[in-house]
């Protein structure tokens, strides 16, 4: 340990470098990751919702309410179809108007309608279903959420594609910032290196130091931009606690495994941490390797 202080007190800029370009490397990529795993849960969220919802008129029988649904089920676009009946519909205004007594006055089941809510195969389907459901006779109303999905997508994507950008840029600066730090310690310690060569020191003996420090500089950056990032999301809390009033659980899905994104939990910090952690660690040690396999030729 006392190794690596003197090394940085020798090289203090060069070691402020390679620390600052790891540290604002790993605050964006966690801010990003985070930003992208709320995206694609909200975006999960959206489509597990009902994608259209036809509210019937109140005098449309129910027979005439299952016609539509047989169509739209032989019609091979839809993946299913839940009908909620006058009652079922009174049951979750009552549970959603449970703190409003005034409201609940008012409304009685006979004026709710029946409808049906409809989740389609494919999100090009929808424009179709909606267009056929509003030529239907007793259909009152069509709510059509393909815009919502649309512009939710648009925004991943965009989100996605501009992170890959930014992160494969931010990605080699820190391994050139890094390498090129790394070369000029080399330098500085070119004697000392061939002394303890020819001395008989190992090829792992020599990279020791610098890989030392590579871990060092690694781990702290990603614990300081950690830090950052949790002091950020813990004083945005209100304003997520506001705008995601309604919604009980955001899940990011990957591969077979579901992390809860929403609410913040320790699981999903945990792992946005340990992401960092490795990726800071990751890319200090292969510029260090990078320099020290080239340049030292050991």
């Amino acid at each position: 340990m006392n190794e690596i202080l003197t090394s940085i007190r020798r090289t203090p800029y060069q070691s402020l470098a390679a620390f600052l370009i790891l540290f604002f490397t790993l605050f964006l990529s966690a801010a990003m990751f985070i930003s992208l795993s709320f995206l694609y849960g909200l975006l999960g969220y959206v489509e597990t919702r009902p994608q259209v919802t036809v509210y019937f008129q109140s005098k449309t029988p129910q027979n005439e309410i299952f016609k539509i649904r047989d169509k739209l089920t032989n019609s091979d676009k839809v993946q299913s179809i839940k009908y909620i009946s006058k009652d079922e519909a009174y049951k979750i205004y009552k549970d959603l108007n449970k703190d409003n007594p005034l409201l609940l006055e008012m409304v009685t089941s006979d004026i709710l309608p029946a409808s049906l809510e409809i989740f389609a195969k494919k999100p090009t389907y929808l424009p179709e279903l909606a267009e056929f459901l509003k030529k239907e006779p007793g259909v009152d109303e069509v709510n059509f959420q393909k815009d919502i999905l649309d512009r939710l997508l648009t925004l991943t994507d965009i989100l996605r594609k501009t992170t890959v950008v930014f992160f494969g840029f931010l990605i080699l600066l820190a391994i050139l910032v890094l390498t090129t730090t790394t070369l000029f310690k080399i330098a500085l310690k070119k004697e000392e290196i061939e002394l303890l060569k020819l001395l008989g020191a190992s090829d792992f003996y020599v990279k020791k130091p610098f890989l030392l420090e590579a871990f060092l500089f690694g781990s702290t950056a990603a614990v300081g931009s950690f830090l950052i990032i949790l002091g950020i999301l813990l004083s945005l809390q209100p304003f997520f606690n506001s705008y995601l009033k309604d919604i009980s659980q955001l899940s990011l899905s990957i591969y077979v495994t579901k992390i809860t994104v929403w609410p913040v939990n320790i699981t999903f910090l945990s792992a946005a941490f340990l992401l960092s952690l490795f990726f800071g660690v990751g890319i200090a040690i292969f510029a260090t390797l990078l320099a020290t396999q080239k340049y030292l030729k050991i």
